[in-house]
């Protein structure tokens, strides 16, 4: 925000400009959270109209438009869908396992309860804990977090519905685009900047997703983890949520594999899944995508937490898009803002 002095006018406090750029901030950010319901899925919707762009373009150099907007729309759609039925049967798999180790997790139970007496742990405390390590809590959390999928999948059909009209509607916004560069080129640049850094995102992800997927199911089959394709599948989708993803993928073959064989083979898990994911997921990973979309390493875990807080689940997800979005308009769009540039980015500034 550039200052003009004018003469005869007083200028107005550095502390002043500062304080109602906080309260503005403060003020968007409070009506996001609100409005999350309706700002993720449509977020989502633009992401992944992003992402099907180059195939409509391709298509649209050899088909009619109508022919490439039907084909990129059901590619899209069958990618949503088949994605959600991986999440949807994972959990579903994952909580119909879990009863049937209910007699073999008692008798774990009973071994570390003897254990504990034989330390001198009062009865109070071991009652505490049997208390809280049961497993059909954890199986009325697993059910309850399938629902709570299903009630999230509702809203499909609203973004399925978006897709279809930003698809529809991206056959002619590439030349619209160029007639605005005409009278705003620094905002069209950074639009244009925005969609190639969230396609390199995503294009990161997946390769990474799949190579941890690989990593994970070669892993879990050799260690004897039930479903172990399942598991590889989760990894691969909980990839795209930064830093943090692979915790979610390691609960339900590591609780598995301790119900299954014992605590030597849930630590075994632990241990593959720390030296595979966190360093991919958590060490390169980052600094790929930072180096690919020009967002430092520490911002993209910021990200992950500031989106999750104002979205919700969906915003980890998004996370890193939507840093790339607010980027643009408020950093890359305002040649005065260009400094900010070298202070949130992992590239190395350009040599004079």
């Amino acid at each position: 925000m550039t200052e003009r002095l004018v003469p005869g006018v007083p200028r107005t406090p550095r502390v002043l400009v500062v304080l109602l750029e906080v309260a503005a901030a403060v003020v968007v950010i409070a009506g996001a959270r609100v409005a999350s319901a309706l700002i993720g899925p449509i977020f989502l919707a633009l992401v992944v109209t992003i992402a099907a762009h180059p195939l409509r373009a391709r298509l649209d150099r050899h088909l009619p438009r109508w022919v490439s907007s039907l084909i990129s729309l059901l590619v899209v759609n069958l990618v949503i869908v088949g994605l959600g039925c991986v999440l949807i049967v994972a959990v579903a798999r994952f909580a119909s396992l879990l009863p049937q180790y209910e007699a073999t997790f008692d008798e774990h139970l009973d071994q570390l309860t003897a254990h504990l007496r034989t330390l001198s742990v009062s009865q109070d405390q071991i009652q505490h804990l049997r208390d809280h390590l049961d497993l059909g809590r954890l199986t009325d959390v697993v059910t309850s977090a399938l629902s709570g999928i299903f009630g999230a999948l509702s809203g499909l059909l609203f973004i399925l519905a978006l897709v279809l009209f930003m698809t529809i509607d991206g056959s002619g916004f590439p030349a619209r685009l160029a007639e605005a560069a005409e009278a705003r080129p620094a905002l069209v640049e950074a639009v244009v900047g925005f969609a190639r850094g969230t396609r390199r995102y995503l294009l990161v992800s997946t390769v990474f997703g799949l190579i941890v997927a690989v990593c994970d199911t070669v892993a879990l089959a050799i260690m004897g983890v039930p479903a172990p394709m399942l598991w590889g599948l989760l990894a691969f989708l909980t990839n795209y949520i930064p830093n943090i993803g692979f915790l979610i993928g390691l609960v339900p073959p590591a609780v598995l594999a301790g119900l299954d064989s014992g605590l030597g083979l849930l630590i075994a898990v632990v241990v593959v899944y720390s030296l595979l994911n966190l360093v991919i997921q958590s060490a390169i990973q980052p600094k790929v995508v930072g180096d690919a979309v020009g967002l430092s390493t520490t911002l993209t875990f910021l990200s992950l937490v500031f989106w999750s807080w104002v979205i919700g689940p969906l915003g980890a997800i998004l996370a890193i898009p939507l840093s790339l979005f607010v980027k643009a308009l408020l950093i890359d769009a305002d040649p005065a803002s260009h400094w900010l540039r070298p202070l949130v980015s992992n590239r190395a500034p350009a040599a004079p």
